[in-house]
């Protein structure tokens, strides 16, 4: 019998299942023919085959932010460039995502060369793949040849965990399948990243002028805290500076939410009134990790001066820039500063959160008081969350979510678990949410509870077909109000008041338990707070299928999240 050959594909595949890369997310092709065959029979590791690139791409992006480090596997060209959009949200909002891929090979190369033959799926420059790649990893490279390839593909890994971002690779057609040796037993991890001392302590002495001289301070912790495996030391903070604190959108669940110093998340004007006042008012903002967006442009303009931030990008103390210091060093250095220091812990507390049904209750939209059995974007969360919250589901469920309505309304959620929520919240695609869905459940191992409106249902809805192709019991909620509700926030909010959407964003309807039934879903159709109530219980024993709830809302709707964001 003809001995096995270890080929490049494997190697590949066995640095990922060293790292707990345990699923990989792929659209096959003939390119990359070699590596998907690899992939089929290496042990390990489940071949997750994607409905399309969104749907494959986007599942990475979530499994590589719940479990440390994702994979999709794409053709050259037409599957590499419809996934794009998606590695450009894992670039921006940090998901080390590993993109896999295979080129027309030396022969391919040579008769384009001789005779000028443009291949399928390529432009005719088979370097354009690579060439898009670059502008949304940390690192692309195309290997033309099994000499070297151990190493470069241990450099791309190391860079991806070493940033918290994408990296591309990809291999002339036939270098998936030639021989490589087997990688060393000890697993890859990030590069020790290293600053100037003189710039840190500096950043650092200048930092921490500003918070001694605070009075009210608040700490913002972002997304970047938890990408980077630093939440821990961001709870030794909290506890040695005694500051309360809060994070952003895309941050929500860096850790778990509860006790006295949590505020709640400051979602600019979506957020509840004391956790706006407490981050407006105060004298000093701790930003940790935090990617600050246009989201958060009143902040910007009323607290630029009292910002202390450190991020992957660098330090800032007020004014003063220190774009070579390291945010773990520079969260270490403050940590030793708040412990040698008597005057801390400070004995600052949250103001307690507001009671349920509260902050749902007050942020319904007032045009349907008198009709409680209408179903809004804030009764639904109201009802839902108090379920989740009462039966315990909590600790099981990550909730994925795409830029909507829904997502500002979410960020009110209060008693998540540590990252629980993941959000498109930077980058904003619609639809990111129901493709997650699956990348989500397959990293966390906890069950997807993903809240999408009817547009981004529509564009990635094939996804549901994938959650059912393996079994996956991940629940999508479709907001039904057929509109782009957040797109006429921002374009004409008085249609809210007279139903007078603007063309482009009425949405068809779709018969939501027929595409259950078409994609092998349990379905649900809710009309009233008392179906969403007894659904509730119902949605949660659905075992080894997905479930796909029409959640039936006014198109008039208004949240009040929604309708303090659109008045700024």
């Amino acid at each position: 019998m003809q001995a096995v050959v270890f080929t490049v594909a494997d190697y590949l595949l066995a640095r990922l299942k060293q790292l707990d890369v345990t699923e990989v997310f792929q659209i096959p092709g003939d390119y990359v023919k070699h590596f998907t065959q690899a992939l089929e029979r290496f042990p390990g590791i489940a071949t997750i085959g994607a409905a399309n690139e969104l749907d494959a791409a986007y599942a990475a992006d979530a499994y590589g932010r719940t479990r440390g480090l994702g994979a999709v596997s794409l053709q050259y060209g037409v599957s590499t460039f419809s996934a794009l959009n998606a590695i450009a949200g894992a670039y921006v909002e940090r998901s080390p995502v590993i993109v896999i891929s295979a080129s027309p090979g030396a022969d391919a190369r040579n008769i384009t060369d001789m005779y000028g033959v443009t291949f399928h799926h390529s432009t005719g420059d088979l370097h354009a793949d690579q060439n898009v790649f670059e502008n949304v990893t940390v690192a692309a490279r195309t290997l033309s040849t099994n000499v070297g390839a151990a190493e470069a593909i241990d450099d791309l890994i190391v860079e991806a965990l070493t940033h918290s971002r994408p990296v591309y690779i990809a291999c002339y057609k036939e270098v998936w399948g030639q021989p490589c040796s087997r990688p060393p037993r000890t697993p890859l991890k990030a590069r020790e990243l290293k600053g100037p001392p003189d710039a840190l302590q500096n950043a650092v002495e200048q930092a921490w002028s500003m918070i001694a001289a605070a009075k009210k301070p608040v700490i913002l912790a972002g997304e970047e805290v938890l990408r980077f495996g630093l939440c821990g030391l961001l709870q030794q903070i909290i506890d040695a500076s005694g500051f309360v604190y809060t994070t952003t959108s895309l941050g929500k669940t860096v850790l778990d939410e509860g006790g006295p110093k949590f505020l709640g998340t400051y979602s600019d004007e979506a957020a509840i009134p004391s956790v706006i006042d407490a981050v407006l008012d105060a004298d000093c903002v701790l930003c940790l990790g935090t990617l600050i967006t246009d989201d958060y442009l009143i902040f910007i303009e009323k607290q630029y001066a009292n910002m202390v931030l450190a991020t992957a990008q660098g330090a800032r103390a007020g004014y003063f820039k220190y774009p070579d210091v390291v945010m773990k060093e520079f969260m270490q250095a403050l940590l030793a500063k708040f412990k040698g220091s008597k005057a801390y812990p400070g004995k600052a507390v949250a103001p307690p959160q507001p009671a349920y049904p509260e902050p749902w209750k007050s942020n319904s939209d007032p045009k349907f008081d008198a009709q409680p059995e209408v179903i809004t974007f804030n009764r639904f969360f109201q009802h839902s969350m108090n379920f989740l919250a009462e039966a315990g589901h909590l600790d099981e469920i990550v909730m994925p979510l795409g830029v909507s309505s829904s997502m500002y309304v979410a960020t009110n959620a209060y008693g998540m678990r540590q990252g629980s929520f993941i959000a498109s919240a930077a980058w904003q695609c619609v639809g990111f949410e129901t493709g997650a869905a699956s990348g989500a459940q397959l990293g966390s191992r906890k069950r997807a509870w993903a809240v999408a409106g009817d547009g981004g249902v529509m564009m990635v809805c094939q996804a549901i077909s994938t959650l059912a192709k393996y079994k996956l019991n991940g629940v999508i909620f479709v907001m039904s109000n057929q509109v782009y509700a957040i797109e006429q926030v921002y374009v004409d909010m008085s249609a809210f008041q007279t139903g007078q959407f603007d063309t482009f964003d009425i949405l068809p309807h779709w018969n939501y338990l027929a595409l259950a039934q078409a994609y092998g879903a349990e379905g649900f159709r809710l009309e009233t707070v008392s179906d969403l109530k007894a659904a509730l219980p119902q949605i949660w024993k659905v075992k080894d299928r997905p479930v796909l709830v029409e959640v039936v809302i006014p198109a008039t709707d208004l949240a009040g999240q929604m309708k303090r964001l659109g008045s700024e």
